[in-house]
């Protein structure tokens, strides 16, 4: 039997709830409905699902407290796509720092969030399968530096702790766990949470210049991140894992 897609949809508005899980079902989704957290964590605890679709605007734990919840769990391969009710840039960078795949703003179009959800999707299902980002505590080292993934610190040969953003520390993680590996921007979005494959090819390049200048890493000849034309970037360093606390 075909596969069919399970969304879950969290909203506290039940005519949302309704109108968004008929649609799905008539474009061939399987759709369960909660209008909460509580409802949300009791439905995961026995049923794997496909995509999330989560409002932020929420009584209770909102959007981006649970999305954290669920990027820190067992549920953190998840896709989900974040509704509100605010055309808010704070709301769309805190639910993308928070680790969401995109974000859609009320009043929608059902055609629209479908197509969102089918992309979404898609871009989590091309990566190869051996193409993960490892979550055991370690200690990486590359070059003159060092990535302590539990406490998420960037150290110089120094010692010296060099702040990193919830985003550069997403980016250096993913090249880290595959190095000397050409990395295309479409795997690099979804490695990353990013939020559609157009705002991620105009951001990653940028993302990418960020953790140059956090890494002392010359822009012009790199030597930790370097650009491969026309495919995408490549971690070109050896990295040692010195420990293992998983």
């Amino acid at each position: 039997m075909d596969h069919v897609d399970h969304i879950l949809i969290v909203d506290d508005d039940r005519e949302i709830r309704e109108l968004v899980g008929n649609y799905l079902k008539k474009n061939g989704l399987r759709t369960t409905v909660v209008a909460d957290g509580r409802q949300m964590r009791a439905f995961l605890e026995t049923t794997p699902v496909d995509l999330i679709v989560l409002d932020i605007m929420m009584p209770g734990d909102d959007g981006l407290v649970l999305c954290r919840e669920l990027r820190a769990g067992k549920h953190k391969a998840t896709p989900v796509l974040m509704l509100t009710a605010r055309n808010d840039e704070t709301d769309r960078i805190l639910g993308l720092e928070m680790g969401a795949d995109d974000y859609l703003v009320k009043p929608f179009a059902a055609r629209e969030l479908l197509a969102r959800i089918n992309a979404v999707l898609r871009r989590t299902r091309m990566l190869p399968p051996n193409l993960v980002v490892t979550e055991a505590s370690r200690l990486l080292a590359f070059g003159r530096w060092r990535l302590d993934t539990s406490a998420r610190h960037l150290l110089d040969e120094d010692g010296t702790m060099v702040a990193l953003s919830g985003a550069e520390y997403r980016l250096l993680r993913v090249f880290l766990d595959h190095p000397q590996r050409v990395l295309n921007r479409d795997q690099l979005l979804n490695l990353t949470q990013g939020r559609d494959a157009d705002l991620f090819d105009r951001s990653i390049d940028l993302l990418v210049s960020r953790l140059r200048q956090r890494l002392l890493d010359d822009a012009r000849e790199p030597a930790y991140i370097k650009t491969v034309r026309s495919e995408g970037y490549v971690f070109s360093l050896p990295v040692e894992i010195l420990g293992d606390q998983s």
